[in-house]
């Protein structure tokens, strides 16, 4: 008598549970590791830091324009992110208790628009503010960067 023997193929269920639980591990390290979070916010703050000079530069540039006189809106201050009142105005927006920097994007000639933090967060301010000092040096600043980043450009 001859017995008929077949050999099984295939995983055990023990085998495929280990198999997912190590692919589950090694997904959590990477996530750790990859830390989108933060990579996330550098990404916002590396926006800020660009529209934070294009600002800069666009009111320059109307100034070199204009015989050197800097927009009148801009307030002058000694603090440039703590004073609410220093936020610029989005274009189009209700500039009530807020810069008016609309001479910089009249005509679409420096800007075409108000550039606006990248977080979407505000509704008239575009979440950058702006001030001179009492010498006439611009800054224009992100007051809300995160990670504790300073985001402020003087000229």
């Amino acid at each position: 008598m001859k017995i008929n023997c077949k050999k099984q193929e295939g995983f055990t269920l023990l085998e495929i549970l280990l198999v997912v639980a190590a692919i589950a591990i090694l997904a959590g390290i990477v996530i750790v590791a990859i830390n989108p979070s933060k990579q996330l916010a550098d990404t916002r703050n590396a926006q800020r830091r660009a529209n934070v000079n294009t600002i800069l530069n666009a009111v320059y540039q109307y100034a070199l324009d204009n015989s050197g006189t800097l927009p009148a809106s801009i307030p002058t201050s000694s603090t440039c992110s703590t004073t609410a009142t220093n936020e610029v105005c989005v274009t189009d927006g209700t500039c009530t208790s807020l810069v008016d920097l609309s001479v910089i994007t009249a005509s679409e000639t420096y800007l075409t628009s108000i550039p606006t933090d990248p977080t979407g967060s505000t509704t008239n301010g575009a979440g950058y503010h702006i001030a001179k000092s009492s010498n006439g040096r611009v800054t224009v600043c992100a007051p809300d960067a995160e990670q504790s980043a300073t985001i402020s450009v003087t000229r």
